[in-house]
């Protein structure tokens, strides 16, 4: 079985364990961020669909089925570029901490990562410090990945 498909096992357990389904349509939006490298926006993954299974999907179900996938935590919206990637652990069965991404601003490469919970503690004690209250974990940082620095050398 490849790696696509164990994912989207995993992602099925998950549903089922939760008492949700993972429709086809569903598999099929999520097969194209776990597929990707790149965080895709919804109209990206409408030429996706398009493209590899000869699907006209609109906008509005994209949009409903990336709620719901972000809503059982297998989709991470970044909110900086209103675009989505696959979490990078959905096959783990273990929580993890806050999600970092590292998104590259010539390739737009993105990359997962997580934050040690003292580092989040001193993430929202500065905010507290500065009079703000944090009221999401996520981070987003733009940075160039090892691949375009290299070029750009």
């Amino acid at each position: 079985m490849n790696n696509i498909q164990s994912i989207i096992q995993h992602a099925e357990q998950h549903c089922k364990a939760h008492q949700t389904r993972l429709t086809v349509k569903r598999k099929q939006i999520l097969s194209g961020l776990v597929q990707s490298d790149k965080a895709l926006s919804a109209y990206e993954l409408i030429d996706f669909c398009k493209e590899h299974y000869g699907l006209g999907i609109s906008a509005m179900s994209v949009y409903r089925i990336l709620e719901f996938l972000e809503s059982e935590h297998l989709v991470h919206k970044l909110k900086l570029a209103n675009k989505y990637v696959s979490c990078a652990h959905i096959s783990c069965s273990h929580t993890h901490g806050a999600s970092q991404f590292l998104i590259c601003s010539k390739c737009s490469k993105v990359k997962e990562v997580y934050i040690k919970p003292a580092t989040m503690e001193d993430l929202q004690a500065s905010a507290q410090d500065a009079g703000f209250t944090l009221i999401g974990p996520q981070l987003e940082m733009n940075c160039l990945c090892d691949d375009c620095l290299a070029h750009a050398a």
